[in-house]
């Protein structure tokens, strides 16, 4: 492949990143949704990417684009679902019925199983981040590392896990 995903996050992680946080104006947010733009790059079946090789510094921004339009609409049907939640709770159980508890459990065995194989510091990281909701500072200086390791840290785990739940080709 000419632009292998290494080489593409370190020419336009940063710029994608300010890109996202002049539009959001929320670092974390930018950040997450950065890494997520690469990820997503990464799950791209090879047809797609062969489309993205002719220029991928605008397909990234493309990506990103997207990602921050969905963000909108999750955002805005949240105020919508927010208003509906205060009545929906008497109407409805909200707990899953069995088979999809079921189905949750193994994607939480799958997913445990995946965090195990990780190195211990993409592990580390992707925790702190995503479970104790730490920014990439507060890790890096937990871990000893730069900010951009912790990004490269959490990318990898997040496409690790995102193969073994089977959201991306291997």
């Amino acid at each position: 492949m000419a632009h292998d995903l290494d080489q593409l996050f370190r020419l336009y992680h940063q710029e994608l990143k300010q890109l996202a946080y002049r539009r959001l104006r929320d670092r974390e947010t930018a950040a997450d949704l950065t890494q997520d733009t690469f990820l997503r790059y990464a799950g791209m079946n090879q047809a797609a990417r062969s489309d993205a090789i002719a220029n991928p510094r605008f397909f990234l921004i493309r990506i990103l684009g997207n990602l921050i339009i969905d963000l909108g609409r999750r955002r805005a049907r949240c105020d919508e679902s927010a208003r509906i939640d205060d009545i929906q709770d008497g109407l409805f159980d909200p707990l899953p019925g069995p088979e999809r508890l079921i189905e949750l459990r193994q994607q939480l065995e799958i997913l445990h199983r995946a965090l195990e194989e990780l190195p211990a510091a993409c592990r580390e990281a992707l925790l702190l981040n995503r479970v104790e909701g730490l920014n990439h500072a507060a890790i890096a200086e937990r871990l000893g590392v730069s900010p951009s390791m912790v990004c490269k840290y959490i990318m990898r785990a997040l496409r690790h896990c995102a193969r073994r739940l089977g959201l991306v080709e291997e």
